[in-house]
Order: C-alpha cells, then sequence, then structure tokens
C-alpha cells in the first residue's frame, strides 16, 4: 500500500520531490523516484509484501516500462505462476513485479485478471505513452490532470496543489455533487483541472492526443436465477471464508477492525476459521448509549479469543475534528470518518494491515434505503396538478416535495441540496447566482440516476448498483482510504472481492431480502457463526452526535469557519449560510448540512480554489 505520483512535463520537476513528500503519511516506509525519458514517477511505500525487494518505481523489458503502483494484487501467486509458464522470469516475490511483468504479456488487458485494490501508472518508453487504470469499485484513488503540455496523476488531491505551475480552479459541478451528496463524484473534483478517474476505469495518455477514459469493467445485471435460499447460504459462507482467507497475505503484522456489526464480526469469524493467529481485533467505544457497539464487539472478541483493543471514542473537540480533517485531500462530509481516522491511529500501533467489514451493505442488500423502489412512491392525479401549479408560480414552493413521485421523489431523500427551487433542498439558495448557474443543478447525482434506471428503473437491484460507484466508492471507501492511510494502515475489504462481486451481482436482488429486511444472506450466516448480541438487535451506524458538538465544543470552530466563508469562498450565500448556523449552533435546523459546509470551508483554508 503506497502514495503514488506521476508527472510528464518539465512544468512540474522543481517541485516534484515537495509534492511527493505530500503522500508520506500513505508510504512512511520508503520514497524513491525514478527519472524516465521526460517522466518523473514517485512512490512512497508502505511495506507489506516482500518486505526487502518490492521497492518502487519498478522498471521491466530493459526499463522500457516503469511503474508505479498502489494496492494489493490478491491472486498475484497465480497470476505469478502463468507468466512464469509463458517464459517469464521474477526477481522478486512481491505483487509489484506482476502487475508489471503482466502488463509487458498481455498489455492493457491485465486489469481484467486482477483480483484486488489498485491504483496504478505506466509510462512506456517506446512511445512515452501513460497507462492508468484503478480497480472495479475505487477501492483505492486515483486522480490526474493536464497542464502545459504535460500530465499528473496522483493518489490524492495533495500533490496537485504543492505543485506551483497546476492550475487551482473551483469545479462548480464538483461542488454540487459535494452539497448534494457529502462527497464529490468521479470523474469531478473540487479543482477543475484535476480529475477523479473513476472506479473500473482506465486511461491511456499521449502528448498531443487527448485523453479519453474508458470503462474496463462495468456493473454487471442480474443475469441468473436464484438457487435454494439454504444452498445460496452455503455457497455465500464458502466465497466469505476464501475471500478472507486471500486477504490474510501479509509479511508484516494484521488485524481487523470489529464495530460489532454483521460485517466486522463475519470477517473476524473467517480470519479464526483460515487459522490466523493471533487475531489483533480493534474497536471504538462511544460514552453516548446511541452510538456504542463495544459490547457487541466483545462478545465476538471473546468468542473467538481475539487479542482485542477498545479506542474509547476521542473527546470530541475542536482541535480533535481539526486534526482529522486536516488529513482530507478533498473535503468528505461523513461524520463517520472523525471516528475511523481514532480508530486507524489506534490500530497500527500494533498491526500494519487490518482488515474490514466494508462493503456488506451494499453488496448484500444491508440499507433501509433499498426497501424504498420507485413503485413505492406512485404518481397521481394531485401530484400531477400540484407540479403544474407549481410550474406556473401558483402553489408555495414549500410544496415542492410533495409533488414528486417516483424515481424523482427518490432522489429527493437520497441529497441534501439540488434542483428544487425555493424549497428547503435549493441548490441555488446557497451559491451565488453565476457559480449557481455552472453547477448545473439539474444534473444533480447524475450518475446515480443514470445507474438506477440503466439497472433495472429503479427497482431494488437498481438502487443497490446505483451506490457502488457513488456512495460506496466516493464516500465509504474513499472514508476508510483517507482516514487509515493519513495513518499509514493499509484496510483491506474482503467483502468486496471479485469472485463475490461476480456472484451477487448476477443474482436478483430478492435474495438480499426477507420477513426481516435486507441482508439476508449476511443475516443467516451471523445466526450460524456470531453471538446473538451481534444479529438480534437493530442496524447501528458509525457516526457522531453532530447536535451536541455544534452546540457544544465545536461552536467555537464553527464560527471561525463560518466567519471566514467571504474570504475563502465568497461563491458561497452569506445570508442562507449565516442563517444555517444559527440554528446549528443552538442545536436545531439541518445540522448535517452545517457539517457539509464546515468541512468545505476547512478544507478551503488549506486548499484555496480561484472562482
Amino acid at each position: 500500500m503506497c502514495g503514488i505520483l506521476l508527472a510528464v512535463g518539465d512544468a512540474f520537476r522543481a517541485d516534484f520531490g515537495t509534492a511527493l513528500a505530500a503522500l508520506k503519511s500513505r508510504g512512511p516506509d520508503a520514497s524513491d523516484v525514478l527519472a524516465h525519458g521526460n517522466a518523473l514517477l514517485g512512490h512512497a511505500r508502505l511495506a507489506v509484501i516482500d518486505v526487502a525487494g518490492g521497492r518502487q518505481p519498478m522498471t521491466a523489458d530493459r526499463d522500457r516500462l516503469a511503474m508505479v503502483y498502489n494496492g494489493e494484487i490478491y491472486n498475484f501467486v497465480s497470476l505469478r505462476r502463468e507468466l512464469e509458464a509463458a517464459g517469464h522470469a521474477f526477481a522478486t516475490r512481491s505483487d509489484s513485479e506482476v502487475l508489471l511483468t503482466g502488463y509487458l504479456h498481455w498489455g492493457e488487458a491485465v486489469v481484467e485478471r486482477l483480483d484486488g485494490m489498485f491504483a496504478f501508472a505506466i509510462r512506456d518508453a517506446q512511445d512515452g505513452s501513460i497507462f492508468l487504470a484503478r480497480d472495479r469499485l475505487g477501492i483505492k484513488p486515483l486522480f490526474w490532470g493536464e497542464h502545459a503540455g504535460g500530465l499528473v496523476a496522483a493518489s490524492t488531491l495533495a500533490p496537485f496543489f504543492v505543485l506551483k505551475n497546476f492550475p487551482r480552479r473551483l469545479d462548480a459541478e464538483g461542488l454540487r455533487d459535494y452539497l448534494a451528496f457529502q462527497t464529490p463524484l468521479a470523474p469531478h473534483t473540487l479543482a477543475r483541472d484535476i480529475r477523479a478517474l473513476p472506479p473500473g476505469t482506465c486511461l491511456r495518455w499521449k502528448a498531443g492526443s487527448r485523453a479519453k477514459p474508458r470503462r474496463w469493467w462495468t456493473i454487471p445485471d442480474a443475469t441468473e436465477k436464484a438457487p435454494k435460499r439454504e444452498a445460496l447460504v452455503e455457497e455465500t459462507d464458502g466465497l466469505l471464508a476464501q475471500a478472507v482467507k486471500d486477504q490474510l497475505i501479509a509479511d508484516v503484522p494484521l488485524g481487523a477492525f470489529l464495530s460489532g456489526g454483521i460485517d466486522s464480526s463475519l470477517v473476524v469469524h473467517y480470519m479464526a476459521q483460515a487459522g490466523a493467529r493471533p487475531i489483533r481485533t480493534f474497536s471504538v467505544r462511544f460514552a453516548e448509549a446511541g452510538f456504542d457497539e463495544s459490547p457487541h464487539a466483545q462478545a465476538v472478541a471473546d468468542q473467538y479469543g481475539t487479542e482485542h483493543h477498545i479506542l474509547d471514542a476521542p473527546e470530541l473537540t475542536a482541535d480533535t475534528l481539526a486534526a482529522a480533517l486536516a488529513d482530507l485531500d478533498q473535503p468528505l462530509a461523513d461524520p463517520a470518518y472523525i471516528p475511523t481516522w481514532a480508530l486507524s491511529r489506534l490500530t497500527r500501533r500494533h498491526v500494519t494491515v487490518a482488515l474490514s467489514g466494508d462493503g456488506g451493505d451494499e453488496l448484500f442488500g444491508g440499507y433501509p434505503r433499498f426497501l424504498d423502489s420507485a413503485d413505492r412512491f406512485p404518481d397521481s392525479i394531485g401530484k400531477q396538478i400540484l407540479r403544474g401549479l407549481l410550474r406556473h408560480g401558483l402553489a408555495p414552493t414549500s410544496l415542492r416535495r410533495r409533488a414528486l413521485a417516483g424515481a424523482e421523489l427518490l432522489l429527493y431523500r437520497r441529497v441534501e441540496l439540488g434542483d428544487y427551487r425555493g424549497s428547503r433542498k435549493d441548490l441555488r439558495r446557497y451559491l451565488v447566482a453565476g457559480v449557481a448557474r455552472a453547477a448545473q443543478p439539474e444534473r444533480t447525482l447524475e450518475l446515480w440516476r443514470e445507474l438506477a434506471a440503466r439497472h433495472g428503473n429503479y427497482d431494488r437491484g437498481a438502487l443497490l448498483r446505483a451506490d457502488l460507484w457513488t456512495y460506496l466508492s466516493e464516500n465509504c471507501l474513499a472514508k476508510t482510504d483517507r482516514a487509515s492511510m493519513a495513518h499509514g494502515l493499509e484496510v483491506r475489504v474482503p467483502l468486496l472481492a471479485n469472485a463475490i462481486q461476480d456472484r451477487m451481482l448476477r443474482l436478483p436482488a430478492a435474495v438480499h431480502f426477507d420477513a426481516g429486511g435486507g441482508k439476508a444472506l449476511l443475516r443467516a450466516l451471523a445466526r450460524r457463526h456470531l453471538p446473538e448480541a451481534v444479529w438480534n438487535r437493530e442496524k447501528h451506524g458509525f457516526s457522531v452526535p453532530l447536535r451536541a458538538n455544534f452546540a457544544g465544543p465545536w461552536r467555537d470552530w464553527t464560527d471561525a469557519q463560518v466567519a471566514a466563508a467571504a474570504a475563502r469562498a465568497p461563491w458561497l450565500a452569506a445570508g442562507p449560510l449565516a442563517a444555517l448556523w444559527r440554528e446549528a449552533r443552538q442545536g436545531k435546523g439541518n445540522v448535517r448540512l452545517m457539517y457539509t459546509f464546515a468541512v468545505l470551508l476547512a478544507w478551503l483554508e488549506r486548499y484555496p480554489l480561484a472562482a
């Protein structure tokens, strides 16, 4: 696991070393730079596999190819055997060398053979081209941008802001997505000249040619009939056991996040089943009863005899908040980032790699919102009449929500702000006119809508798939990646292994739902393997009490952020923002939206952008 940086062109040479240093927390074990023609490749290494031999940047074919890579390829041993049979020799035991040799042998098609999490850049000296790729679901991040005839690619946005010659301009559409969904959605970022390479996407760049990202993997539709429930539970049990076993490969100490929920608890079960010893587990204990799951985590730890570590949730002072947010390369307004950041700090004191239960809700239908398919909100004559009245200004805009039906109502429920003129969710309320137009509110959550329509017209299976390249990739996985890599901790997500994706996404969504709600397969396995305290209770989130914090320890800090808004973000509408904060500082109103603005303003202090 690492931080990677590539820059092509003279404009970025002077600052390259400083830019690479911005990735040090992602790779604290080593830092190396390779000059390869007109390109510089930099690598900040967190050594996990072949600690002595897997250094990067790495070259192949008599230095024709040069690569920097971030991730883990779990099937690299089988790929290595296949490549050896084809006549290739290896100098290291690393998955990095297997990836680069695989590219030499298979070309771009190598990505289709990889089971793992990855983001990488390869330069070919033969034609000066650059090949970039990101894994199926975006477990690992990759950003790129063109300027002055050159190219920059990096694990995070931070290096771009260090390069003095790289432009720093606001992307209004990235801002729209962030305010609507608490995170920018690929390919947008907050910076207009920096693109996020979307999940399951690769790109070939060559000077003088237009770069065109292409999807190398697409989310599959359900194409198979569901087997009998008991047979499917048995099959899923085997798939999960193998995925966890495959991801235990490491030459450094390894553990697991253990929240006390079904997903992470099952991961610990399969670690024990695979013979992992010792099993080191880590959880957070919250003072607030409604947030604390530590007794359930302890029950799992006791059952499997793990070496369990409990972190008392840090006092959520303004200093704690500011320290956690300082490690974000772009704003992410999921409050769960803060305890994940603190948990990662604790975990890194004991291990270098941790397994997580991320992805269980998305692949196995765990969110209650998956029950809200479009057909549950039918249109009516009354709604149609109200929409007509709203169009002609003959009804108050506060009634806009009541006029929505089907997919449009689902979208309204999914976003904080959007294309809802005059309502409390009107994006235009919070932006000055020019930026509001550039943001194109009518395209709010466009990718989510496209996926939900394409994969089943907003039915349960479509909603599950729409989350994979939006909420999962750009929120959940980004949160885990940034929180863990801020402390040099690698986090693996076995529930998102290729074999599990391939099987679950080809089955009808109905297999995940029963009278008890969603995640039926994992609940069945939890009843089989885990203490009743884990599965016989309501689902808990992993968050922090925003109302209490805005009215208490974060009050002065947020006062300062709002006071600085005019200087940092003159494109925000001052009046509505101030009104939102007046309510939130009393623990009232839409505190989630206030947190979204506070995170944005804090980020802009570190990474200013011109409109």
